[in-house]
């Protein structure tokens, strides 16, 4: 963060100091959350949630060397103390994005957001230092701590906007005004709270009628294959650039292929110039991610072969997205369990049966979360669907939804071994122990709260008798 006195922040956020001799005392360090980043000159921020308070760790990092707490009640160490710490961070992050002048780039969408976030990050980087989104934290506290991480020095800050309801993202861009906005595409994920996909529309645009007009250099970038996205175009004032495999898009893709690997290979076209691209990431599905971080590339002044380079060297820098290792004995893990939903789930099926050609493929699925109504059926075609790409072994695991994902399979014509319904994350692992043979490619991904995760790290243990190779 730019460093700040005590006092200034005060003012910013409109809070009352406590406990502070020198009020000009400067935050110099970073602006944290978990008592355990707390270091000299950090500001640490107290929020009282369900299970744990941070106000209880105030002492504890002054000792370590931060400046103050912005706290809802005084702590008995140099503090900020406001009446909301939620709505103070995001006063502070709003000031402190307004003196930068910086790019900031804001992306959305129902999947894809976070691969596609470590993929603009990778391109714009190559051209000026670039902060961006770690992980996933896109929320109304993630996003603010994440644009406090930006200097001076900055140039772009490209930041991931979720939603969860229609307002979120005004919300979200209300904190950090976006110069360029990027809008993935509308689908399933969260439907059960949406209630239904023209209601994410609704809430994704948000995005681009936040953005400047065009005179004022903004731009909204609008993937040319999605509908629901391409409509947005009227709801903004801002130049508008379509990205996807379509003959309109600004920005496409032709002679879209997989490599043995399924790793993407494609020629790249923009107003610039074209040039060719092979992926190091794998599945099909990078292909659009990828055009949506050239696009935002190309607005903001990079060329073609540039684009293409960067691209084709990005690899997946948040785990457990389609993170591919081979073990010593020749099994593939692919890890792709933070998160899923219908779109992501087919995605990653069709990798699968990329990668596995001439191998035996295992696709080991859990729940799909927050789908409401569309639950069985989304459940069901992901079933159906391991079956028309012959995925040698359906392992579905969980409660009801995991059964409903083997009814699919059986509905398909999956009738023989092919499909199993187990209970546990243990139960899958104990199968796949006893029936995995040298070569076989293991795909695992369910929602984040089920926590298949831990399929995916027990095989690479049972594999690891030497070091295992990450690919």
């Amino acid at each position: 963060m730019i460093a700040l006195s005590l006092a200034e922040i005060a003012e910013v956020v409109g809070g009352q100091t406590y406990d502070i001799p020198d009020p000009s005392v400067r935050v110099t360090g970073p602006v944290v959350r978990d008592s355990r980043e707390a270091g000299p000159g950090s500001l640490f921020v107290a929020f009282a949630g369900e299970r744990v308070d941070g106000h209880d760790f105030a002492a504890q990092v002054v000792e370590a060397g931060a400046a103050a707490v912005l706290a809802s009640r005084p702590v008995g160490v140099p503090a900020i103390v406001v009446a909301d710490v939620q709505a103070a961070l995001g006063a502070l992050a709003r000031h402190v994005v307004g003196r930068l002048g910086t790019t900031l780039v804001a992306l959305t969408g129902s999947a894809g957001k976070t691969s596609t976030k470590d993929l603009i990050a990778q391109v714009l980087r190559r051209k000026a230092p670039t902060v961006f989104t770690p992980g996933s934290l896109n929320n109304e506290i993630g996003l603010p701590l994440t644009a406090l991480t930006a200097t001076e020095e900055t140039k772009f800050l490209v930041l991931e906007m979720g939603a969860r309801g229609i307002g979120h993202i005004r919300y979200l861009t209300g904190l950090t005004p976006p110069k360029v906005g990027l809008v993935l595409n509308v689908g399933s994920a969260h439907i059960g709270e949406f209630g239904g996909r023209e209601q994410i529309a609704e809430a994704k645009g948000e995005l681009v009628e936040a953005l400047p007009p065009a005179e004022e250099g903004g731009a909204a970038i609008l993937n040319a294959d999605d509908p629901l996205v391409r409509a947005m175009a009227s709801r903004t004032k801002a130049k508008v650039i379509l990205f996807g495999e379509s003959d309109e898009a600004d920005v496409r893709a032709e002679n879209v292929r997989l490599t043995d690997n399924g790793q993407p290979s494609f020629r790249l076209h923009t107003p610039s110039g074209a040039s060719d691209v092979t992926m190091r990431l794998y599945g099909e599905h990078h292909v659009s991610n990828a055009l949506a971080a050239a696009a935002v590339a190309h607005e903001l002044g990079m060329s073609a072969d540039e684009i293409a380079t960067a691209l084709s060297e990005a690899g997946s820098l948040s785990r457990w997205r389609m993170e591919v290792t081979e073990r010593p004995d020749g099994v593939t893990v692919v890890n792709d369990a933070y998160n899923a939903n219908p779109e992501s789930m087919k995605a990653a099926l069709r990798a699968l049966a990329a990668m596995g050609k001439g191998r035996r493929t295992w696709a080991v699925l859990g729940k799909m979360a927050e789908l409401g109504d569309e639950a069985l059926a989304e459940h069901d075609a992901v079933g159906r669907l391991a079956v028309r790409l012959n995925v040698s072994k359906l392992v579905a695991v969980g409660g009801r939804e995991a059964a409903w994902l083997q009814l699919g399979a059986y509905n398909e014509g999956s009738w023989g071994e092919e499909s199993v319904h187990v209970s546990d994350a243990q139960a899958a692992v104990d199968l796949l122990r006893s029936e995995l043979r040298p070569g076989d490619v293991v795909l695992v991904k369910a929602s984040r709260s089920v926590g298949l995760e831990s399929v995916a790290q027990a095989l690479l243990e049972t594999g690891a008798e030497g070091e295992v190779a990450a690919r």
